[in-house]
């Protein structure tokens, strides 16, 4: 574990995926469908993993399950000898105690990097200040890399600032940003003034190639639970100069994306059950879509899920 977590502090560039959660018909975890989802992305050449996120369903579950969830999707990586690849755990929660014992479970059950949100639920009273030194004083804590995870729509619309990123940022136990926000402006200025090493990756997959362009490091998207080489594949063609198909295959991802953010991780869930015959219903309250959402949905991935295909 140690060698493990020595070699991957740094993260490496490229596509990560934000996995969902898979629960059998008695709402317990699906260990199988877990390990099964986990090496298959792996095997498609994505960069790393992150669970109990928000396609991960974390506020789902509880403290055991989210361990249970992590050692799983590391030890099905490491027997199909993926030892090295990035396990990025969500670890996000709203006092600085409970988030530092999380990062501290997360670690002891194989994760190598924690990703958290902010606290908002008591915005109110939370000044910039407060939150910089909540993320301090996790990072102070916490046996692994941090990474910040701005998202405004999972945070009653607290949007983190380039400068309170790039403030946080200087901490040394703090080696990432997930930028759900969707702002590339955003994206090129922690690039330009972070140090070194320090990943600065978009949040979905209908802005891969913007990213890049302005100097980010990859992404950690959601569809790539469903298309994870149509991800990569565009880093692949910005590496190699080859922006025209970049465009093409972007703009491809993008029209996808749109069906994926109007239904939520549940339109993932759908999409995987019915294009690859698992997924399974997500926990209460929470449902899969039916009716018309779930034709947009079978007829919004069409076109991506040929690309997919065309590039196994």
């Amino acid at each position: 574990m140690t060698d493990f977590l020595e070699t991957t502090r740094t993260l490496p560039d490229g596509v990560y995926v934000p996995t969902v959660a898979f629960f059998k018909e008695n709402d317990d975890i699906d260990l199988e469908a877990t390990q099964r989802h986990a090496i298959h992305l792996a095997e498609a050449g994505v960069s790393g993993l992150v669970v109990h996120g928000s396609n991960g369903e974390a506020v789902h579950l509880s403290r055991e399950e989210r361990s249970l969830v992590i050692k799983t999707t590391r030890a099905a990586l490491d027997q199909s000898d993926h030892h090295l690849m990035p396990l990025i755990a969500g670890c996000g929660a709203q006092s600085t105690r409970e988030t530092i014992q999380l990062c501290r479970d997360a670690a002891s059950a194989g994760a190598s990097h924690a990703i958290i949100l902010p606290p908002a639920y008591y915005g109110g009273i939370l000044n910039t200040s407060k939150i910089v030194q909540h993320f301090y004083d996790v990072a102070d804590a916490s046996p692994i890399p941090v990474v910040i995870y701005n998202y405004p729509g999972a945070c009653s619309g607290l949007d983190l600032s380039s400068d309170t990123i790039l403030q946080i940022a200087k901490h040394s136990n703090v080696h990432g940003v997930k930028l759900t926000c969707g702002n590339t402006g955003k994206l090129a200025r922690i690039v330009d003034g972070a140090k070194p090493g320090f990943f600065v990756a978009g949040g979905s997959a209908d802005f891969i190639l913007q990213g890049l362009v302005v100097g980010g490091h990859g992404t950690i998207a959601g569809t790539a639970n469903l298309v994870p080489r149509a991800c990569v594949r565009v880093c692949e063609l910005f590496q190699a100069g080859e922006l025209k198909e970049a465009r093409r295959l972007q703009a491809i991802l993008a029209k996808a994306d749109w069906v994926a953010i109007q239904t939520g991780f549940a339109g993932v869930k759908a999409a995987l059950q019915h294009l690859e015959g698992y997924g399974g219903e997500p926990r209460k309250p929470c449902g899969l879509p039916s009716g018309e959402q779930m034709d947009m949905i079978t007829n919004g991935f069409d076109e991506v899920m040929a690309l997919e295909r065309s590039l196994v």
